[in-house]
């Protein structure tokens, strides 16, 4: 009986929540493909990484949406593969991997149905977690002091950067040249990165400042920061417990392009 009457005190929410759940299947039909969906046991979900990506489909070669932060909740819809369909308080919908993600059976999430209009506005735009944003500011302010303009972010490098360094965490190597993607320029070629020159730094430290001195520390990567050719580019931090230091451990990877 009082499942009944909350049916009917939310029936208006139950309605527009079904098309909510419409609408992203409709946008995402594209991505998804022909994967099964299956339905889940349980709505809210609770995020286990320290950062966690919302991407634009089910798997690391789709772009960020946006990015979850360690205890952030959010509303599962359903499950593809090894992606959860996902909603955010602050309305961002998109797909995360279900292993960084804890379900929550007696968590109640209030919020407001929304059409999938402001994913497809948000999707080709990068979104930096924190960590992301004081890598590329202590990478510019060296720039800065060398008299050098500021690098901006570009979309797909900031995806390739991504991709890279969740590759060399999860796949535990350490090298310019992936056994899955191939070389960073094949890299940025494959993501629909134009270039007319490129370069790719990666450091295994416990702290930004350790990666940045590292490189600072060898001409070919400090050249790389500062070469005044490059003008984009894309970071990326990936905790790894192969540098774990005083509960620390990052793979940190830059990578840079000069546009055509």
């Amino acid at each position: 009986m009082e499942f009944l009457n909350y049916i009917k005190k939310n029936k208006t929410f139950i309605i527009l929540l079904s098309i909510l759940v419409f609408a992203i299947f409709s946008v995402y039909s594209n991505s998804f493909g022909m994967e099964e969906m299956e339905t889940l046991d349980f709505t809210v979900g609770q995020v286990t990484a320290n950062k966690l990506n919302i991407r634009r489909g089910p798997g690391i070669t789709y772009d960020n949406v946006g990015i979850l932060s360690k205890d952030n909740y959010i509303r599962v819809f359903a499950k593809i593969g090894n992606w959860y369909v996902v909603q955010t308080e602050n309305n961002i919908i998109g797909a995360v991997s279900s292993d960084y993600v804890q379900p929550c059976y007696d968590k109640e999430l209030n919020i407001e149905p929304t059409s999938a209009e402001p994913v497809a506005e948000t999707s080709t735009q990068s979104v930096l977690s924190e960590d992301e944003t004081a890598f590329l500011n202590a990478i510019n302010k060296l720039r800065s002091e060398n008299n050098l303009p500021a690098l901006q972010i570009d979309d797909n490098a900031q995806n390739v950067a991504r991709l890279k360094a969740q590759d060399l965490v999860e796949n535990n190597y350490f090298s310019h040249t992936s056994e899955k993607y191939g070389t960073p320029f094949e890299m940025l070629t494959t993501n629909g990165v134009t270039y007319k020159t490129a370069s790719e730094n990666i450091a295994g430290n416990s702290t930004l400042e350790g990666a940045v001195s590292s490189w600072m520390s060898s001409d070919s990567h400090k050249n790389n920061i500062l070469s005044n050719t490059f003008n984009y580019t894309g970071v990326a931090i990936v905790n790894s417990p192969q540098y774990r230091q005083n509960s620390s451990s990052n793979v940190y990877r830059k990578i840079s392009k000069t546009t055509s």
